[in-house]
């Protein structure tokens, strides 16, 4: 998949000056992105489009000039779009209740690395989990991960951890999306 290139990064002022339609635009692809799994579990896709957006983001609001600033956000941020094959997405462990949080986030250890992609074939792609985020104790209630897809389109997402096993069936609007970001 494409990554996002320096001469892509506006400098912040020029940003400002064209935030709205940038942002109208990265919500537009967000919310073609954003699949709920369960009541608990919430998965933002990303791509070139999101991925411009937040380093854009990161850069207004940190007003960065510093050149090495702005290749760190980028090489940070394009960390989160695949190679050829891949997906990547953000996943939101959403728990209100602070005491049920810590309960389930310790229930869950061991639950990213059960999510899956699943295509057509019945196949599935599990997640790779980004081993910096991995706790003993604890899952994170933030976690980057990515599937290996190679050339299937998804169709639906799912769990098979023993707490937490379900699966939601991706719309077609999801799909659409999710193999145009595997085809770049």
């Amino acid at each position: 998949m494409k990554k996002v290139e320096r001469s892509e990064i506006l400098d912040y002022v020029t940003y400002e000056e064209q935030r709205a339609e940038i942002r109208s635009n990265a919500m537009k692809a967000k919310d073609l992105r954003r699949i709920h799994l369960g009541e608990n579990l919430t998965f933002l896709f990303e791509n070139i489009v999101t991925v411009r957006y937040q380093i854009l983001e990161m850069v207004r609001a940190e007003k960065m000039v510093k050149e090495a600033d702005i290749q760190h956000e980028i090489k940070t941020y394009n960390e989160l779009i695949g190679e050829n094959g891949e997906i990547c997405c953000t996943l939101l462990v959403e728990i209100a209740d602070a005491t049920e949080r810590a309960e389930k986030l310790a229930k869950w250890v061991g639950l990213p690395e059960k999510i899956y992609l699943k295509f057509a074939d019945e196949s599935k792609a599990f997640a790779q989990v980004d081993a910096r985020q991995n706790e003993d104790e604890k899952i994170s209630s933030v976690q980057f991960l990515k599937f290996n897809c190679g050339s299937k389109k998804p169709i639906a997402i799912g769990c098979e951890h023993e707490a937490y096993k379900n699966e939601t069936e991706l719309n077609d609007t999801q799909k659409i999306a999710l193999a145009e970001d595997l085809s770049f």
